[in-house]
């Protein structure tokens, strides 16, 4: 069975990619995914926060000494690794470059239209093959509009396309009045990705101290679903590639995501919670559904099961709703009925 595939121009040996997560922040953690055979690699982001940080940090540093003796012509501010992260960023690039065969695609995260996004450029200047661009934002302004979300995005896209060469992916979450309408809007700017979706991480309440604290839990082959549906839906109509980057856990996710629509399905999750071999077993596992179903592409499969290839498209709307609630009825109704007797 051929698994090679084509994302974002780049040629990857299988669909199959390291979506961005602790295992990939390390050269070591790098060069553990290639041996496992993922088709390529997405870093941990650097974050506009993080960049804005370091740059007042330095600022601060060099200003610190402006006004003491004027002999002290040289003050440079002391190397600390907490602000060290931008420059082991563009490192960690460099070294992967050189270590690893497959492509490595680096992440920069945030929404703001700032200075901060001249990384892009730096990014691709340490060797990056293509960049992903993670638009993670709460809206919680009440007077900012979704139109007005919306076009931050998009001028977001435009600053960053503005700064490389390289292929953009831009990854976003599935909160839009409107999501191919978006998703129609992104590609419009250039981009040559659609990573869906963004995992919003929710804050819980611990009741004992009475304190707000962060919460992180891992995907499920269940939360498939939502990409799922939006993968068959727009394949087809917007002319960039789509990546499924949650709930894929299994051989079956990674083929259900393809028949969809995606070209890559992107796994964390299962790595960290049950290892680097689920990637070899995945792979063997997609290869004899292939042959036992007569594909011998992946290509031939994508987009099988998309809207626009099923024999009843409105599956994936709104009469889908009113299917389901009914199935559901009759087998309550069924189960009842048959007790009774």
């Amino acid at each position: 069975m051929q698994l090679r595939t084509d994302y974002l121009g780049l040629e990857l040996k299988n669909p199959l990619v390291a979506a961005a997560s602790p295992v990939s922040r390390s050269l070591g953690g790098i060069r553990q995914l290639e041996d496992a055979g993922v088709g390529a690699i997405v870093l941990p982001s650097l974050f506009e926060e993080q960049i804005i940080r370091e740059e007042e940090f330095m600022e601060a540093s060099l200003a610190a000494g402006a006004d003491s003796n004027p002999e002290a012509t040289t003050y440079q501010p002391t190397a600390d690794t907490e602000h060290a992260g931008v420059a082991d960023y563009l490192r960690t690039i460099t070294a992967a470059k050189r270590a690893v065969d497959i492509p490595v695609i680096a992440s920069l995260n945030g929404v703001s239209s700032g200075g901060w996004m001249r990384y892009a450029a730096l990014m691709e200047e340490a060797g990056a093959d293509a960049l992903e661009l993670n638009l993670y934002y709460i809206p919680t302004d009440l007077d900012q509009s979704g139109l007005e979300l919306e076009n931050c995005y998009l001028q977001a896209i435009h600053t960053v396309l503005s700064q490389i060469k390289i292929p953009l992916a831009v990854k976003v979450g599935p909160y839009f009045s409107s999501f191919p309408n978006m998703a129609h809007r992104i590609a419009a700017t250039g981009a040559s990705g659609l990573v869906i979706f963004n995992r919003f991480y929710q804050p819980d309440f611990d009741l004992d101290t009475q304190e707000v604290v962060p919460s992180l839990a891992y995907s499920r082959s269940e939360d498939l679903r939502l990409p799922l549906r939006w993968t068959a839906i727009l394949y087809g109509k917007i002319p960039i590639d789509i990546a499924i980057t949650t709930g894929v856990h299994t051989s079956g996710d990674l083929i259900k995501s393809i028949m969809a629509g995606a070209t890559v399905a992107m796994m964390a999750s299962e790595l960290l919670q049950n290892g680097l071999g689920r990637v070899a077993q995945i792979l063997d596992q997609t290869e004899f559904w292939m042959s036992e179903h007569e594909y011998e592409t992946v290509k031939q499969m994508r987009g099988s099961m998309s809207q626009r290839n099923v024999a009843d498209p409105s599956t994936f709307e709104r009469s889908n709703y009113m299917k389901v609630l009914h199935s559901f009825k009759h087998e309550v109704y069924g189960s009842a009925a048959g007790g009774a007797r």
